[in-house]
Order: C-alpha cells, then sequence, then structure tokens
C-alpha cells in the first residue's frame, strides 16, 4: 500500500500542480471564464484514465494462468521505464513547469483549446499512474486501490494549501526526495519484472541456466510477517524490491537499475541547482 501510495501522491500532486497554475495564470491575465474549461477537461481527463483502467483489468482478468505471468512481467518493465523518463524529465526539467504551462494557455483563446490544455495536462499523468499502478493492483487490488485513494487525498490536501492558503512548500525538495523513492520503487518494480518473465520463460520450456537460479534463499516462512507477502515484508517488497528468494537474473537487473538510475537523478538535481544558482543575481 505504501508504494502505491507514493506513486499515486506523486503523480496526482504534479497533476493538480499544474491545473492549479493553469487556473492561477488565467486568472492572472482576466479570463476567469475560461476556468470552467479547465474543469471540463480535468474531468474529461479523469474519465478517460479510469476507461484505460477498466479496459486493463478486462484484458488482465482475461488472461490464462500462463500468461499472467507474462502481462506482469512486460508491465512492470514497461512502467520502470516510463517512471524513469518522467523522474528524470522531472529532475532536469522541472524548473520549466511555470512557463511551459504559460505558454500554452498565451496560445490557447478558445474555452475548447483551454480545455484541451487542461485535458493533456491531466490525462498524461492519469494514464502514467494507471500504468505504474498496474503491476501492483495485478498483486494486491485492495491495498493498491487503498494507497492510490490516500495518495490522491493528500496530493489535493497539499495542493489546497499551497495555492489557497499561502503555504510554503520546498517544491525543489519535495521532487528530489519524492524522485529518489520512485527510483527505489522502480528498481524493486524492475526485479519483480524480471522475475515474472523467468517463470514465464520457465513455463515455456527455456532454459536460463544459472540466471535461472536462485542466488539466495532467505529460508523465511510465508506464514511470517517478514516474509514479502507479509505484513512487514510486504511494505520493503513494494519499497525496495525484498523477496525472501531471488533468482541471479533479478538480482543483476535490480542491482544494475539502482547503480545507473541513483546516481543520475542525483547528479541530474544537482546540476541543475547550480545552474539555478549561477544564474541568479548577484
Amino acid at each position: 500500500m505504501l508504494g502505491q501510495f507514493v506513486i499515486t501522491f506523486r503523480e496526482a500532486f504534479e497533476a493538480f500542480l499544474l491545473v492549479s497554475i493553469l487556473v492561477m495564470y488565467l486568472r492572472r491575465t482576466g479570463r476567469e471564464g475560461h476556468v470552467k474549461s479547465v474543469a471540463y477537461g480535468s474531468a474529461a481527463a479523469l474519465t478517460s484514465g479510469a476507461a484505460i483502467a477498466l479496459m486493463v483489468a478486462l484484458i488482465y482478468g482475461g488472461l490464462e494462468e500462463g500468461s499472467k505471468a507474462l502481462f506482469e512481467g512486460v508491465a512492470s518493465l514497461l512502467a520502470v521505464a516510463v517512471l524513469t523518463y518522467m523522474v528524470y524529465w522531472m529532475a532536469t526539467k522541472g524548473s520549466e513547469i511555470h512557463r511551459d504551462v504559460e505558454e500554452k494557455v498565451r496560445s490557447s483563446r478558445s474555452r475548447l483549446a483551454i480545455a484541451l490544455v487542461a485535458y493533456i495536462f491531466v490525462v498524461r499523468e492519469v494514464i502514467e499512474t494507471v500504468l505504474f499502478l498496474t503491476p501492483f493492483a495485478a498483486r494486491d487490488f485492495a491495498a493498491t486501490s487503498a494507497g492510490a485513494a490516500a495518495g490522491v487525498a493528500l496530493a489535493l490536501l497539499l495542493s489546497y494549501g499551497i495555492f489557497s492558503l499561502g503555504m510554503k512548500f520546498p517544491l525543489r525538495r519535495f521532487f528530489y526526495y519524492s524522485s529518489i523513492m520512485l527510483v527505489l520503487i522502480a528498481g524493486g518494480l524492475a526485479g519483480y519484472g524480471t522475475h515474472e518473465l523467468v517463470e514465464y520463460a520457465e513455463e515455456q520450456g527455456y532454459e536460463l541456466g544459472w540466471l535461472g537460479e536462485p542466488a539466495y534463499d532467505l529460508g523465511i516462512s510465508s506464514t511470517s510477517p517478514l516474509h514479502h507477502k507479509g505484513i512487514v515484508g510486504s511494505i520493503f517488497a513494494v519499497l525496495f524490491g525484498y523477496t525472501v528468494k531471488a533468482e541471479w537474473l533479478r538480482v543483476l537487473v535490480h542491482a544494475a537499475y539502482l547503480a545507473v538510475a541513483l546516481p543520475a537523478v542525483h547528479l541530474a538535481y544537482t546540476s541543475r541547482r547550480r545552474a539555478v544558482r549561477e544564474a541568479a543575481p548577484a
């Protein structure tokens, strides 16, 4: 539930942030009448996202047991790819959000165009969220739903506090630490997706050699709270990819992803912070 919460909170907050900036810019430029168009575009985006989520659920539910491992493996690795791109984009281009919003609004004169801008802003985040949560929902739908609902609620509350109550919130620091957390979650997804593909390959009769053999086995019982499906272990499983038993290929993919992604994200934020300081007037 915690990992699902982090993902949804981050994505929902980005969506609320974009919509809030859009509304503020419209009011600042004397186009209050277009604010309703933002609401209509956002509502249409949420409807589209719900339809996509339903379609994914129907596809997964109609698969045979063997094909579900393939689906979960591919969905996990696809989620890792998009999640990594999103985190890195935010690390390198996040400071341009306000300018990006203003440029799009400046070139959009009609109510329909404004609604379309809002739709694009929100539907992108919604689709990303559906994609990221699909592997988790396949394993535990109830926990994923609860985590997603809590993430949206907190994101809405925080957005309201920032833009309506004038709360001061260090956005750069928030995006940095949440990006590190998302990279850790993505690493776990990369390992889990690899595990599912290994299982599928073995079911199909493919020989993976030592890569498919266990790299370690902690020998923890499935009834123990420390098992990766237990009360305690499941939290670490979602956040860090913890498992009581893993194949060599899973371990190598997980470790390689973190070895590349963590330094890259940290360096991107550090470089951007240095660039902002150098560009600031003395």
